[in-house]
């Protein structure tokens, strides 16, 4: 029997991702699947979330459309992964002050907003792919004022986590 430890388990900042990637495959939304995944500075998850319908919105009846007139897409009825994470915890409101949010896509400036509300302090995500986007602007100008850190993921090797279910 060997005394050495495994070497290629997953890093905390892995593990965090993977539960916020893992948590969007929840989601209906068929072009946009966001996961978020909240952590205690002990590294203690505390809450998940991802984007969807709010609860008792029939998601059959939910349009999921991104084209049209505003009312007729989703954009002004669905809760953002962030939002939903912050509003499952079911703890005090003082554990999510300075704690970390995971999340696979930055936050838009309204979750911004919510995350900075929660007196959570830093930010860990995967894709910034609308970076330039006056919304995505307007977020980094809250964290940067609120002093909310945040950063891309750093991965020392890319790496595809599969489950098998069987």
């Amino acid at each position: 029997m060997s005394n050495e430890k495994r070497k290629d388990y997953l890093e905390w900042d892995e593990y965090f991702m993977a539960i916020a990637k893992l948590s969007a495959m929840r989601s209906k939304d068929p072009s946009t699947q966001v996961g978020a995944c909240i952590v205690s500075n002990d590294n203690r998850i505390l809450s998940i979330g991802y984007n969807g319908a709010p609860n008792g919105f029939d998601d059959d009846k939910f349009p999921w459309g991104r084209e049209g007139k505003n009312l007729e897409t989703k954009y002004p009825y669905v809760c953002h992964a962030e939002m939903n994470a912050i509003l499952n915890y079911r703890g005090s409101k003082k554990d999510l002050e300075n704690a970390k949010i995971y999340v696979d896509l930055f936050p838009c400036n309204e979750c911004a907003k919510i995350i900075i509300q929660a007196g959570i302090k830093e930010v860990v995500y995967l894709s910034d792919k609308y970076a330039n986007s006056e919304n995505n602007i307007a977020s980094r100008k809250l964290f940067d004022s609120c002093n909310v850190k945040y950063s891309k993921i750093k991965l020392k090797n890319e790496r595809k986590i599969e489950l098998d279910l069987k």
